[in-house]
């Protein structure tokens, strides 16, 4: 099973970060050409999703939406004080499986996969595996 990683560093608490081109230029790099390509974030406190890229308030507007689905002043018990980050994340999801074709993602016309801090600023890492059709 071909497979590749990537690092990421996050400047915000909360980021969305497109990760679109770093996924296709590992794709370019594995010998596989067509099949499907799962992206896997090994992070509790980040997710991964795909979404519009065309407009970045779309990007802004989530993480506001996130904000307001899971708010600051619940008494959380975790003693790190970042269970929304922990919510967060699993509201995203830690994966998204796209098919590819010649070595490029099929994706819509505004898809783009973005990264999703949620307790930043860090490095994390992302990990792609493929199978080949």
């Amino acid at each position: 099973m071909p497979k590749a990683n990537f690092n990421i560093k996050s400047t915000h608490q909360f980021q969305m970060i497109d990760i679109t081109t770093q996924i296709g230029t590992c794709l370019k790099e594995i010998d596989v050409t067509d099949g499907l390509c799962h992206i896997f974030i090994p992070h509790t406190t980040a997710g991964i999703t795909i979404n519009e890229g065309a407009d970045p308030d779309v990007q802004a507007d989530m993480i506001r939406g996130l904000d307001n689905i899971v708010p600051a002043d619940i008494p959380y018990d975790h003693l790190e004080g970042n269970s929304r980050s922990h919510l967060m994340a699993t509201i995203t999801g830690s994966s998204v499986t796209v098919s590819f074709t010649n070595n490029m993602l099929i994706l819509g016309t505004w898809q783009k996969i973005f990264f999703c801090e949620f307790d930043g600023p860090r490095t994390r890492n992302v990990f792609i595996t493929t199978t080949s059709s």
